[in-house]
């Protein structure tokens, strides 16, 4: 009987061991849910865009969130993309 016992918790301190050793490796480096694998080459309508985030891999862009909440992924270098990026900030620090 004390056997049977010995072997319920060691099993039961390996699984909380286990556990542990999992949540603080893949819990504690971020990942991104979405990431941009290609550009828009379309101009966005600025007032339609809430926010933006910056991405450098796979490859340098921004990716823009729409008041309807759609992603869209376009280059950094456009003109049009600067402003936007600094009306939406403008916005964030009024608030």
């Amino acid at each position: 009987m004390k056997l049977h016992a010995a072997t319920i918790l060691v099993i039961f301190w390996l699984g909380v061991f286990t556990v542990h050793m999992v949540k603080g490796s893949a819990g504690s480096q971020p990942m991104r849910n979405l990431s941009c694998v290609s550009l828009s080459t379309k101009q966005l309508n600025i007032r339609n865009l809430i926010n933006y985030e910056k991405q450098q891999v796979p490859v340098n862009a921004i990716m823009f969130i729409t008041t309807k909440g759609i992603r869209i992924c376009v280059s950094p270098n456009q003109k049009w993309v600067q402003v936007a990026m600094k009306k939406i900030d403008q916005k964030r620090t009024t608030k």
